[in-house]
């Protein structure tokens, strides 16, 4: 049986996933939990600013540079 959800492989620096793994300890979450946690609010997020993201092969909106320009 296939399960409907995708893998996505992470690297991260061990540190940082000792952090995660602490605040998703602290929330009652496993650390993919609270990756998948904080993905959605993030999206959440960018969605209320800018619209729903379109999932029919759409293309994405032009990136936008946080460089300061000269």
């Amino acid at each position: 049986m296939s399960s409907p959800l995708q893998k996505f492989t992470l690297r991260i620096p061990s540190q940082l996933i000792d952090k995660l793994k602490y605040v998703a300890d602290h929330n009652g979450r496993s650390a993919n939990r609270e990756i998948e946690h904080i993905i959605q609010e993030h999206i959440d997020t960018w969605e209320t600013a800018h619209g729903p993201i379109p999932l029919d092969g759409a293309s994405a909106p032009p990136a936008v540079s946080s460089e300061p320009s000269h």
